[in-house]
């Protein structure tokens, strides 16, 4: 398989390679050819402002009967139901059970989920075997309810982070929802707590000058060319991703959203010349970013689970994504789930290597973790 991780070490220095030239091109705005609202949705009034969204666009809209989502199984396999899916979105509103934030170490303190399901097609998909039912796209109607009870989870002395990307890419939808921009400006009020998403598309335009106070942190998702270009569709070019993050990071009186920004780098994957695409990665990121900014950085390597497996191997049977287990170290959790990942002599010369050439291009950006 074209990415499949090798077991023995790993060597110092990369071999040269003629170099992957990069894509630019930005993310297409993703209309659903679906758009289903529950009646309960419908009666709150951000679920007016996402329908008034939806028919701006154009988009046709359905008025379910009852709340509950039916007809989502379409065709005879899953990858009939997954097209029908990944075209489908449902404006609903949020159980009670959303009001119980879960937690999401080491990325933040606490979920905060602003909708459900995303529009890209990504063949490592973290979602898959995460979410139950077919991979729908769904929106909260009660967005205000959800974000005034975040003040609850807020502590004294602390400033209490909220992750809103654990289940969607919300920059993604953001021109059907403007879920992001309320949310925004929501915790640029909230002098205890942080917002933060992270996204793989590129139309910032909304965000910039919003009211933030520095109290959203604006991630992109990068990854090295080959590794994109190969396995994340219906996304931005990685090029226009650098070039969106720089536009949230560069500061109000430049004409930029003035953001604190991170760069998740992930699913980090050993694939040949791995070091040469990084560092081709690396330094693209070290020019765009040729001002002083807020930036961290999270490192997450490639792992899967043997649900997630079964789940990505229906969605996509002709993947080039190495999902084979023979290589791989067994990590369990403490409720006794198992997930597949790199050999720990692998993990830790490629921590060290990440390490190492972060700092030195970014000696006063902080890694957050390693995972």
């Amino acid at each position: 398989m074209l990415f499949a991780a090798s077991s023995v070490a790993l060597p110092d220095a990369p071999a040269p390679l003629v170099p992957v030239l990069p894509r630019t091109h930005s993310a297409k705005l993703w209309l659903p050819q679906r758009v289903v609202f529950t009646p309960d949705a419908l009666d709150e009034p951000f679920g007016q402002q996402i329908l008034a969204r939806v028919t701006a666009h154009n988009l046709e809209v359905e008025l379910l009967k009852s709340n509950r989502l039916t007809g989502l199984r379409q065709g005879d396999d899953v990858r009939a139901t997954y097209r029908t899916a990944k075209n489908t979105l449902a404006v609903v509103k949020a159980p009670a059970g959303a009001l119980r934030l879960q937690p999401t170490p080491p990325s933040a303190d606490w979920q905060l989920n602003l909708a459900e399901g995303c529009p890209a097609h990504c063949q490592y998909c973290y979602l898959a075997g995460s979410l139950s039912g077919p991979p729908v796209v769904k929106a909260f109607a009660n967005l205000p309810q959800l974000l005034a009870n975040t003040a609850t989870y807020e502590q004294a002395g602390r400033v209490v982070s909220f992750e809103a990307s654990c289940y969607t890419d919300v920059l993604g939808i953001e021109h059907l929802t403007g879920s992001l921009a309320a949310a925004v400006r929501h915790f640029g009020t909230r002098e205890g707590a942080q917002l933060r998403f992270v996204s793989k598309y590129d139309h910032t335009d909304s965000l910039l000058g919003l009211p933030h106070h520095g109290r959203t942190r604006a991630r992109f998702s990068l990854n090295a060319e080959p590794v994109a270009r190969r396995l994340e569709g219906g996304t931005a070019s990685v090029e226009a991703r650098v070039q969106a993050l720089r536009r949230l990071a560069r500061p109000v009186a430049q004409g930029g959203g003035g953001y604190p920004v991170g760069v998740v780098l992930a699913p980090i994957m050993p694939i040949p010349d791995w070091q040469q695409h990084y560092t081709e990665l690396l330094d693209r990121l070290q020019q765009a970013l040729d001002f002083n900014c807020d930036l961290t950085v999270e490192f997450i390597t490639h792992r899967f689970t043997p649900g997630s497996k079964d789940v990505l191997l229906q969605w996509y049977p002709n993947t080039s994504l190495d999902l084979a287990e023979e290589g791989r170290a067994v990590k369990r959790n403490k409720f006794g789930g198992l997930k597949y990942v790199y050999q720990p002599e692998q993990m830790r010369a490629m921590k060290a290597w990440f390490y190492a050439e972060w700092q030195r291009r970014f000696p006063n950006a902080p890694v957050q973790y390693w995972t």
